[in-house]
């Protein structure tokens, strides 16, 4: 299982030491800013680092060849289509919600500031709309009262986004495809930003 790591931060390196752990080929890692944490963890396990052209973007010549799936981990770049076509079977993300609800960058303080006593996290395929793919897993958790969203996120929602992603990546090796439920629109909401630009 070959597959190109794209993320930044903590989530990404933990992500990727995850991986690695279990024995999966990291063979690319691709990052928006070549002095992340991730780069700096890929450098040194020597893995291949290619920073992305366009922050927004990952288009398929920063995909390395014969990747049989792409990864997202804390990434808010865009997969192309092209580049999730030259992969094998796609690519898959994680996001800390349970989706369809709180799509968009600030899904865990969404959560917190409506009061969602139930969070969760879903590793979903990466398609055209953000945060709009089909799911491959998810998993809840309770949320503690008073509980932040940073601490939340490291708490729960981290971890829970470690595991979803070794099971998903598991029953890809074993199968050689990927689990996929269609997301309910109904029930769609959107998780905006909550900074002050």
């Amino acid at each position: 299982m070959r597959i190109t790591l794209v993320g930044s931060r903590h989530f990404g390196v933990t992500t990727f030491n995850t991986l690695r752990q279990h024995g999966v080929d990291v063979v690319r890692v691709v990052v928006h800013d070549g002095e992340d944490r991730l780069a700096a963890a890929a450098r040194a396990a020597g893995v291949e680092v290619v920073v992305q052209a366009d922050p927004k973007h990952v288009v398929a010549s920063e995909v390395a060849p014969n990747t049989d799936l792409i990864v997202t981990a804390h990434s808010h770049a865009r997969v192309d289509r092209d580049a999730l076509a030259v992969s094998k079977l796609g690519g898959i993300g994680y996001h800390p919600s349970l989706l369809p609800r709180h799509r968009g960058i600030a899904a865990v303080e969404w959560t917190i500031k409506e009061g969602d006593p139930i969070a969760g996290g879903t590793v979903y395929h990466l398609a055209d709309r953000m945060d709009a793919g089909a799911i491959a897993a998810q998993e809840w958790v309770f949320v503690k009262k008073g509980e932040t969203a940073r601490e939340l996120w490291e708490r729960a929602l981290a971890p829970l986004g470690q595991k979803l992603l070794a099971d998903v990546i598991y029953h890809a090796k074993a199968h050689g495809n990927l689990p996929a439920t269609p997301q309910d629109e109904e029930f769609a909401t959107k998780a905006p930003s909550l900074s002050k630009h």
